[in-house]
């Protein structure tokens, strides 16, 4: 007997479309906070005149799928035909065994009702060619619209332009911004001015500067424990952040490291990449040594390591910060810095469940969180976000942001009780005459103006900063509406 058979089909479609008979979508799917992605997503999907399909990626539990779901809720809501929403998850092992035109095939000819239909198709990388399928779909249905999602980002990519460019919009998801973290634990801030810009805050009067950190100023014990438990959304909600943390390790990194890759890349040796992960674990933040990384790992050479190391970033477990050059003199040797993508993933991982009393896993895990912010809010300038590394060993400037739009914007993270900088710092050095040159600070009084000559730096928290990022991005994506 054939498992792949349109009696079999259909009834796993039926179990994923229980709103066929209800009319509805079940509660506990339709999450109440909407994030970011969610109204870039549906704005896009909305759009009559320019006709994209939408590819969410991001790594596991970041609420891929939860934007689907609530994208079918806001069409039931507008009175679209159940029948006419078709979702599916080609993890399962049987639509494995399916081509999407025989699923289709299946669908309409049991259950659509109309021509213009939306499907939703969850980790579409397990779909035998689908960017194919996906293609001739788009070329040959002009009423079909479609939203899929995907952990491993770069083969999505390929494929997308494979498919050809114009068809699609990419959507990456990280794990939660801080700013999302507050809101969906109803943290209650005081409120602020909708004019506030991180990088130009300077800007303001003195008083109004002083008023907006004191406002935000709340936020500092629950950035420890977002530094803490991360930006996956169901963690955070935890009331056990132990639990919290072995569910992270267990049902998200393992499962992308021991199932995803190996099935996607057809990895043999599993040991290899989690050792290099494990690896990258303890030198996140830091210039990734290839050299020690192979004496570390006998038997495997530097290609496969750095193979293995763009598979991590496909499943978007790591971020890979590029030396950026700002200086304008010749950089010889180009060497990447690492950062795991999320800072709780480390502490899982490593097992470090109180950083709190730890001053250097405070930092290397508040620098994570900065360039992870940073390196998702410049995502549609098409931006580079990186490092900049001066003449004299151990200067460098933590993050740095090049685009042909705007000056180059430098970040140096100082999460410490004292968070001194001089002269000689590269930031410093390198600064523009004007803003934005900043530093991350850890005190929530540590904020203001500090002169160096004709250079500026501004200082802020790093609670205050990465929030009002969040509040600028959310005003920002708002103001899109349709």
């Amino acid at each position: 007997m054939a498992l792949a058979n349109s009696e079999n089909i259909l009834r796993l479609l039926f179990s994923y479309n229980p709103w066929w008979q209800t009319g509805n979508i079940q509660k506990e799917f339709n999450k109440p906070m909407k994030r970011f992605a969610y109204q870039e997503a549906i704005n896009t999907l909305k759009r009559k005149d320019i006709r994209r399909l939408v590819v969410l990626c991001g790594a596991r539990r970041t609420g891929k799928t939860t934007i689907m779901y609530q994208i079918i809720s806001s069409l039931l809501e507008g009175g679209t035909n159940p029948k006419n929403i078709l979702f599916l998850s080609f993890d399962h092992p049987l639509l494995k065994l399916c081509s999407i035109d025989q699923i289709l095939e299946v669908y309409r000819t049991n259950i659509s009702v109309d021509e213009e239909i939306y499907c939703f198709f969850d980790e579409i990388q397990y779909a035998e060619n689908w960017n194919s399928w996906l293609k001739i779909l788009y070329d040959t249905n002009p009423n079909i619209s479609l939203v899929a999602t995907g952990s491993a980002s770069p083969i999505l990519m390929d494929k997308v332009s494979e498919s050809g460019l114009g068809r699609w919009k990419v959507i990456h998801i990280p794990t939660l911004s801080f700013f999302e973290y507050c809101q969906l634990l109803n943290i209650e801030v005081p409120n602020l001015p909708e004019d506030i810009k991180p990088t130009q805050i300077y800007l303001k009067p003195l008083q109004e500067q002083t008023e907006i950190f004191n406002k935000l100023s709340c936020l500092q014990v629950h950035f420890i424990r977002y530094l803490q438990v991360g930006g996956f959304p169901e963690l955070a909600l935890s009331f056990d952040d132990l639990y919290a943390q072995r569910v992270l390790r267990e049902d998200i990194v393992d499962k992308a490291l021991k199932r995803d890759l190996p099935s996607i890349y057809g990895i043999r040796n599993i040991s290899d990449i989690e050792k290099i992960f494990l690896y990258l674990c303890y030198t996140s933040s830091n210039i990734i040594n290839l050299n020690a990384l192979t004496k570390e790992l006998e038997g495997v050479s530097r290609n496969t390591i750095e193979k293995y190391i763009g598979y991590l970033e496909s499943a978007n477990l790591i971020y890979i910060s590029p030396l950026v050059n700002v200086s304008g003199k010749q950089i010889l040797k180009s060497q990447d810095k690492i950062y795991i993508a999320d800072a709780a993933m480390r502490n899982a991982v490593l097992m470090r469940d109180d950083i709190t009393n730890d001053p250097t896993e405070l930092g290397i895990i508040a620098e994570t969180a900065v360039y992870k912010h940073i390196k998702a809010f410049y995502f549609k300038d098409a931006a580079t976000v990186g490092y900049f590394r001066g003449d004299k060993k151990d200067k460098e400037i933590d993050i740095v942001v090049k685009s042909e739009r705007f000056r180059p914007i430098m970040i140096e993270v100082k999460y410490r009780d004292q968070a001194k900088i001089a002269e000689d710092d590269e930031i410093v050095i390198q600064a523009n005459e004007q803003f934005p040159n900043l530093v991350i600070t850890k005190r929530a009084n540590d904020f203001g103006e500090c002169l160096y000559g004709d250079k500026k730096i501004y200082r802020m928290p790093a609670p205050a900063f990465l929030y009002l990022l969040g509040l600028v991005e959310g005003i920002d994506i708002n103001r899109r509406k349709i």
